[in-house]
């Protein structure tokens, strides 16, 4: 096998191999943690008041569904 070849090869099948493996995430683990909130569905109140109010995007239950998967 030629260094060409094996690049060529390895162009194809690492796309492949990653896809398939976001595909299977999106299966076995439908959602993700929210990253606004960093996944404690809380985030602060602005311009420094004390306190926290839940996450808007999320409405505080810390998990996001994932990119590529439809409820």
């Amino acid at each position: 096998m030629t260094p060409d070849n094996l690049l060529t090869t390895a162009a194809i099948t690492l796309p492949i191999l990653l896809t398939l493996r976001y595909v299977f995430l999106c299966y076995a683990r439908p959602f993700r943690e929210h990253r606004r909130c960093r996944g404690t569905g809380r985030i602060p109140y602005p311009f420094g008041l004390s306190g926290w109010r839940f996450c808007p995007r999320c409405n505080g239950t810390v998990l996001r569904l994932r990119l590529g998967r439809e409820q």
